[in-house]
């Protein structure tokens, strides 16, 4: 249907065989590139996929048009006849027990591209943005990559799940803050832990030079319920929507700006892009853009940027309940053939009984973490109980971060406290502060042993 093409093809003495490069075998398919005649561009082979998958006997989906670094030359990757509909192994996270994580330098094995090749990607100070249909997949895809980065013993992680259907339910003792439900009161609270990030990034950043500091990813999975949010603070300012006073678009922004630097990372997933549930700044701030299943190009432009769509990105022409788990990315962090702006990889699934059993094993490789969930503010609260709840399985957690942690516990009743607050707590208790390595902290068995104690003169008393 190009009469360009056609009448090129007319002239050629050998039919147009020259325009064929060497045909590959790659994976479960061939790959070959095209080098089109004057007057043809790539854009009039890409609206004509389908035409071409029937042409070579194959579905539309069984066909891969990409552009890579030479002018004028398409790449076709074809599928063998039905290799794409047939499942790909299980994960390494869940066949290797032994598996560990390197947040610097490892890759976190996702999946497989489509000529069979491990797919990996790197995590590394990179922002992180997975869209898609609903029910294709997306939370297991980015749990997978979480769960991965919980095998690196020094990654903390701040969670918030608004759907709250127990998707992320293994990281209760692995994350330090778990937030779970879909209403306003939880975007409420996501939003405030948002917020406290941009608060530890100002803080890392104001550290000495050449200060390195653990990773700390915050995790949004369903963040339009955040951008959709209708809520407003006292402070009369929104919590959701894309303008410069919405709260949690902000602090999305804030991080995106600047979290990088210091190992402070944001991670959402999203369903159905549209400008108003993922907007422009937010979108583009992601150095990692993944997409399952669309329904419209423009859909893709939002979620992948105008430079992959271009080059042949197309999570659109993907099939809604057919290529479930299949994203394409656009990412330095994942090898990408040269001169091609992204790649569709098939995750492997990994369900929630598996996810738990890898969640299991991290928890096993670090101490135990105690999960700050939501809790309804400014209760009359038992302060070294509190405490001890924040310290969890450590044996001693500087004062600092007991401060921290009390204030994601309970901002109203913790919020204002000092060390000397704190301090002034333990010591009546006989539970006082130390120094460990010349910094000050908290000794878990100091306070549970303060607790027993107490516990012991009640009982006494109640006896009396």
């Amino acid at each position: 249907g190009v009469s360009a093409l056609r009448k090129a093809i007319k002239e050629m003495g050998d039919a147009g065989a020259a325009m064929l490069g060497p045909i590959r075998i790659a994976g479960c398919g061939v790959e070959v590139d095209v080098t089109l005649p004057s007057g043809v561009s790539t854009v009039e082979v890409q609206n004509r996929r389908r035409k071409l998958a029937e042409n070579l006997t194959r579905h539309e989906h069984e066909v891969f048009i990409t552009i890579p670094e030479a002018a004028r030359t398409v790449r076709l990757w074809v599928a063998d006849s039905g290799a794409l509909d047939e499942p790909i192994g299980p994960s390494p996270l869940v066949t290797d027990e032994t598996m560990t994580a390197d947040y610097t330098k490892g890759r976190a094995p996702w999946g497989q591209d489509l000529r069979g090749d491990a797919a990996e990607l790197s995590l590394y100070q990179r922002h992180l943005l997975i869209t898609g249909l609903s029910n294709q997949g997306k939370t297991a895809a980015l749990r997978a990559l979480a769960l991965w980065l919980a095998l690196d013993r020094s990654v903390e992680f701040w969670m918030g799940d608004l759907k709250g259907v127990g998707d992320w339910a293994m990281f209760d003792g692995l994350a330090t803050r778990l937030i779970q439900g879909p209403t306003d009161e939880h975007v409420i609270e996501v939003t405030e832990m948002v917020e406290d990030a941009v608060e530890e990034m100002n803080r890392r950043l104001q550290a000495p030079p050449g200060t390195v500091f653990p990773l700390l990813v915050v995790i949004v999975d369903e963040a339009q319920m955040a951008f959709m949010c209708p809520a407003v603070g006292k402070d009369k300012r929104p919590y959701g929507g894309s303008k410069a006073t919405s709260r949690y678009f902000m602090g999305v922004r804030k991080i995106h700006n600047q979290g990088r630097a210091v190992n402070v990372l944001m991670w959402q997933g999203t369903q159905d892009p549209t400008d108003q549930n993922l907007p422009k700044l937010v979108r583009e701030g992601a150095h990692t853009r993944a997409s399952l299943a669309l329904g419209t190009e423009s859909q893709a432009r939002m979620a992948l940027g105008d430079k992959a769509v271009d080059g042949g990105a197309a999570p659109n022409l993907l099939r809604p309940g057919l290529d479930k788990g299949t994203v394409v990315v656009a990412s330095d962090g994942i090898a990408i053939p040269a001169g091609q702006a992204s790649i569709t990889v098939r995750t492997h699934y990994i369900d929630t009984d598996e996810a738990t059993e890898v969640a299991e094993r991290a928890k096993r490789l670090r101490d135990g973490v105690p999960t700050l969930r939501a809790v309804e503010q400014g209760q009359d609260r038992d302060a070294l109980a509190d405490i001890a709840t924040v310290l969890g399985d450590a044996a001693r957690v500087l004062t600092a971060d007991v401060l921290k942690r009390l204030t994601a516990l309970d901002a109203k009743a913790y919020g204002d406290w000092t060390p000397g607050d704190l301090k002034r707590v333990l010591e009546a208790e006989g539970a006082e502060p130390y120094k460990s390595d010349g910094r000050m902290v908290v000794g878990r068995d100091r306070v549970h042993r303060a607790l027993t104690n107490r516990d012991d003169k009640g009982s006494a008393s109640a006896a009396e």
